[in-house]
């Protein structure tokens, strides 16, 4: 079989690094993963660079042992690669490429005063997750590494860069970093300046514009794979240099492509570690608020994002939890099985889950002012307490927050949606995580077949979007007619009993938020 042709995606994602080839009708062929976390070190959330270079490696090892497996031989040049990665978060290097400052994650609420002092000068909302948040918040510390900074950029950025030697960023992953202009395709440049003059009185050796990456589109060429790339991913010296590289984008960005929810009125829920939900905007939002971020599609709609730092963990806590209970017990179980059992007594519990509450925060929640997150049950006293009800709460718990910043949209801003999209783990057992966050939200969820493809997958789309594009083809109409024709979905509409349970749940949710807020100080 001729690969030549095929497009690999890689995406660096919150637990795993995928890689996957998909051929010239966007099907995959081969694939490849290594698991990875993050660590908590001095009360941050870290990846260590060295692991996430490994970690491509690895993955890359794999995609292509399965490729050598399914058609006997290896890897030696594709039409394109395409680099994502988790979105946002700050990494800073010096002039000769050296790391400066740990690489923090999206999961970190350490930026507050930076954040609200952003969001006040800009008129805009700046979460504390962004890298222009980071930026400041270490300026406003006195960091000894500010004056060395050469590069600002995020996870997939430095991957990039790394492979092709080029500072580039897509619009989505950019405008998680910055805000973004519309009207110049670049940075705000009145913000840019904004900030600069913010900062003079630092005296600072460079400008905010010196040190933040390019900016392109989706469909423009952000340089090729060199012969140092090459060696890099692929340590048996096989694969050539000279590939072709799309700019990189974020988890979100892709999310949204591999949903096909990038045009108006369509939006994407993405729930796996952490959750958020992209809804495109027909017109820009009239206020602004701490609780949304305004991003991008890869092509440059504007999207109104609600993100919650936490999504499934605390339901993977408790499965394993009782995993070890069966095992005590001497009866162990297939962890699959288990999940899919667990999660489908869910739905047999009371649509209220009987006066039992979740919160499954891991970490601060910006979206319900929580500074530091810890995980919680609280129930009743009649409450029933039996797995149904329980792990029908723990799936209510997983998605609650996110409910909250799409209700903010729709009640404030009459932000309307006509098709949202579910992708990530939450979705895995069929049906299960669909209908509740269909009766959740009160509007119909659609899950895909490919939707189980991820992220890794629509950062490829992405690469073979620019290698195949008819001229002047945009993204949108790529995607619809070359892609998505005729994909096949599940669609499940809210059920008026779950609409009714999940609302009494969410009311007892607000009440216990005081609970979690006093949880925060216990060290």
């Amino acid at each position: 079989m001729d690969l030549n042709s095929a497009v690999i995606g890689i995406e660096l994602g919150s637990t795993r690094i995928k890689a996957v080839l998909i051929d010239e009708n966007h099907q995959v062929l081969a694939s490849g993963a290594y698991s990875w976390q993050n660590s908590l070190e001095n009360g941050v959330w870290v990846y260590p660079l060295e692991a996430a270079v490994a970690g491509i490696r690895a993955c890359y090892r794999e995609l292509n042992a399965d490729v050598e497996a399914k058609f006997g031989q290896k890897l030696r040049r594709v039409a394109a690669i395409g680099i994502s990665g988790m979105m946002h978060g700050y990494l800073v290097l010096d002039k000769d490429g050296k790391q400066l400052a740990p690489f923090c994650t999206w999961r970190n609420t350490i930026t507050g005063p930076a954040a609200e002092a952003l969001t006040e000068l800009f008129k805009f909302n700046i979460p504390q997750r962004w890298s222009i948040a980071h930026l400041y918040q270490a300026i406003l510390n006195e960091e000894s590494h500010i004056p060395d900074i050469a590069r600002l950029t995020t996870l997939s950025g430095y991957i990039h860069h790394l492979l092709t030697d080029q500072w580039a960023m897509g619009v989505g992953e950019a405008s998680g970093m910055f805000p973004y202009d519309e009207e110049t395709n670049t940075f705000d440049p009145i913000r840019v300046a904004q900030f600069n003059a913010l900062v003079k009185a630092k005296d600072l050796p460079w400008t905010l514009e010196q040190i933040l990456p390019q900016v392109l589109p989706a469909g423009t060429q952000a340089g090729v794979l060199t012969q140092t790339g090459a060696s890099l991913l692929d340590e048996t010296g096989t694969l050539e240099a000279g590939i072709p590289m799309c700019p990189p984008e974020g988890d979100a960005g892709t999310g949204m492509v591999a949903t096909n929810a990038i045009l108006p009125r369509t939006g994407s829920v993405s729930a796996g570690t952490s959750s958020f939900a992209m809804l495109v905007l027909e017109k820009p939002l009239k206020g602004y608020y701490p609780e949304i971020d305004v991003v991008c599609t890869p092509s440059g709609k504007t999207v109104a994002m609600a993100h919650t730092n936490t999504c499934t963990s605390e339901i993977d806590a408790w499965v394993n939890l009782i995993a070890n209970a069966a095992k005590v017990m001497g009866w162990p179980v297939d962890m699959n099985t288990l999940y899919s059992t667990l999660f489908h007594k869910a739905l047999e519990g009371k649509p209220d889950c009987d006066g039992i509450i979740s919160f499954n925060y891991f970490a601060g929640e910006p979206l319900t002012g929580t500074e530091t997150g810890r995980p919680m049950v609280l129930r009743l006293p009649e409450s029933k307490m039996d797995i149904p009800n329980f792990m029908r709460s723990q799936l209510y718990g997983a998605i609650a927050t996110l409910k909250l910043g799409v209700d903010m949209l729709v009640e404030k801003e009459q932000v309307e949606t006509d098709r949202l999209m579910g992708h990530g783990g939450y979705f895995k057992t069929p049906g299960v995580g669909q209908q509740i966050l269909a009766d959740a939200l009160n509007v119909p969820i659609t899950t895909m077949e490919t939707a189980g493809e991820g992220g890794p997958w629509g950062m490829a789309l992405l690469a073979a979007y620019m290698q195949r594009k008819r001229d002047g083809q945009s993204l949108e109409d790529y995607l619809q007619s070359q892609v998505f024709r005729n994909a096949k979905g599940s669609r499940l509409d809210p059920d008026p009993e779950g609409v009714a349970g999940f609302a009494r749940y969410i009311d007892r949710y607000k009440a216990a938020l005081a609970a979690q807020h006093a949880a925060g100080g216990m060290v």
